[in-house]
């Protein structure tokens, strides 16, 4: 299925942008050691994690940290930031992939750590690695269409569980090359959190302009995880999600927008591979992507706008910054701001 959709806001901006950094480093060797007789045995060369994805390591949060208190760190750090206490929010979404537990929502927990308001909308919103983008674009109508005045995104991610699970199972003597290969992704996978404020015009605030989504979802099945496993077709991922990021970017041109001359590409952190290929096939110039995945990991839905946090500072009033992604589904979602 191939679906494209403009959407234009004329009232929303971003007030904040913020995250939470996860303490405990993990190296991409520290992985090779744990891994080191399944590699020697099946034949795989070690240091793939730091020569091909190009990720050097990763953080995880302590083991008595939850998901929605990543997400809450995130959130408060935000809230500071914009000056907005916890009663002036209207709606909090939250889109943490990681999630303790089907029901109650991780909005429900993170609303209560906040001490946010009883009139305050809380909900969950889950679309893999897109989830924040998408919260971008909902807040963006909230705001739009006068439901709501101020808004909070959150996400928390952690990735100690699984890749503590994957080690363990890659290391029993059954283990296979297929086997490594199929759950290396997992292995790329980072810990951290990231929260945005959005609201309407006001003095020092970054405009929302929207964007464009495309979805590819016969590829629903390419990359398949939870908790404990996620097996992923690679090869295919790549190359299925690099193509529905070229159609993206034509559904872009003939929608009207012209993302050839942003002064800021902030893009999902996948890998090495995955950006400098993603760069090539857009046309876009690698020194403008700044680049969190060597020291993170790839942290899902939160690694937009935590690479965005860390570069916040360092952009001028009036640059144009996009932020885009692919996301397993597969989906690919694209948002243009101005600073």
């Amino acid at each position: 299925m191939l679906v494209s959709l403009r959407t234009d806001f004329t009232r929303p901006t971003i007030w904040s942008v913020g995250h939470a950094e996860a303490p405990e480093v993990v190296t991409s060797a520290w992985i090779d050691e744990q891994l080191a007789e399944t590699f020697d045995r099946c034949g795989i060369r070690p240091g793939l994690l730091a020569s091909v994805a190009g990720i050097i390591e990763r953080r995880w949060w302590p083991e008595e940290v939850t998901f929605d208190e990543a997400a809450a760190l995130a959130g408060r750090r935000a809230l500071e930031l914009a000056d907005v206490t916890p009663s002036e929010v209207d709606l909090l979404i939250s889109t943490s992939v990681c999630k303790h537990h089907l029901e109650p929502s991780v909005a429900c927990s993170v609303h209560y750590r906040l001490g946010l308001g009883p009139e305050c909308v809380n909900y969950d919103v889950g679309n893999a690695c897109l989830g924040f983008v998408n919260a971008m674009q909902i807040g963006a109508m909230a705001i739009e269409t006068g439901q709501a005045a101020t808004v909070l995104i959150v996400d928390g991610e952690g990735s100690r569980h699984t890749q503590l699970a994957t080690i363990e199972r890659l290391r029993q003597p059954t283990a296979t090359a297929v086997d490594v290969f199929d759950q290396f992704a997992s292995l790329t996978l980072g810990s951290g959190a990231a929260a945005m404020v959005m609201g309407g015009a006001r003095e020092g605030a970054h405009r929302y302009l929207g964007g464009i989504t495309r979805a590819a979802t016969v590829n629903h099945d390419l990359c398949v995880g939870d908790l404990d496993t996620m097996r992923t077709d690679t090869a295919a991922l790549l190359e299925n999600g690099l193509a529905l990021a070229k159609d993206a970017f034509a559904a872009s041109v003939e929608a009207g927008w012209d993302w050839t001359t942003c002064d800021l590409y902030v893009m999902h952190q996948v890998s090495a591979v995955h950006t400098t290929r993603l760069c090539s096939l857009l046309g876009v110039d690698m020194d403008l992507v700044p680049l969190t995945y060597p020291g993170f990991g790839n942290m899902g839905p939160a690694a937009v706008p935590y690479t965005l946090s860390t570069v916040a500072d360092g952009i001028a009033p009036g640059e144009r910054v996009l932020l885009m992604g692919i996301g397993s589904g597969l989906n690919c979602a694209a948002a243009e701001l101005v600073w």
